[in-house]
């Protein structure tokens, strides 16, 4: 009797092992056959709350810019981030004097009266007596660093302004930017001595 109880667990236990090893063999099959897919890693999202996955919301404006013979000479791309304007200019070849010029942002958005730029009116934010980066009394919110034109005329530049924003720019009459024939002191009145307007952008 005992020994047939012995024959019978062993052969009992001999059956649970071959199960346990054929689902082994089983699985291991499976995972051979089709491997599983790495997990999807998940991407940062906008939120409106703030914080570390948001971005911020970027307005964006353009121009062309047009030459004293009424013609494009380039193109005027702004973004502006949380911080102010980042701004970037493209003139070609031929377009202006070498040397450098003065810019600024101007209160209408006309640029009509072609080789003169009149019509765009004075400088955004105009402050008496203020015009100028380097002037105590300023600097008004037009101001801008100066652009250098190579010897073939042709001008690029990337430029940063925190004193404006598109909103003041793109106003009901809408703005400008406008070159001059010279460069800004951004200390002299009005317009840092930079002389006549030589091209114009209206900004959309």
């Amino acid at each position: 009797m005992s020994r047939l109880f012995s024959m019978t667990a062993a052969a009992g236990a001999f059956t649970v092992l071959f199960a346990c090893s054929q689902q082994a063999s089983d699985a291991q099959d499976q995972s051979d056959a089709a491997p599983e897919a790495p997990a999807e890693e998940s991407m940062p999202v906008e939120t409106e709350t703030g914080g570390e996955a948001s971005l911020p919301s970027m307005m964006r404006a353009t121009g062309d810019i047009i030459g004293a013979e009424g013609t494009s000479i380039g193109s005027l791309n702004l973004v502006e981030g949380p911080n102010g304007i980042l701004g970037e200019v493209n003139i070609e070849a031929g377009s202006l004097e070498t040397g450098w010029h003065g810019m600024h942002f101007h209160q209408k958005g006309d640029c009509s009266d072609t080789g003169v730029f009149k019509e765009s009116g004075g400088h955004v934010g105009k402050i008496e007596g203020g015009h100028g980066l380097l002037n105590p009394e300023g600097p008004e919110k037009a101001d801008l660093p100066n652009i250098y034109a190579y010897e073939d005329g042709s001008a690029n530049a990337e430029f940063f302004t925190n004193l404006v924003a598109l909103s003041d720019i793109l106003d009901e009459d809408g703005g400008a930017m406008v070159f001059h024939e010279s460069r800004d002191d951004h200390m002299s009145q009005p317009i840092g001595g930079a002389g006549g307007r030589v091209a114009c952008a209206v900004i959309e």
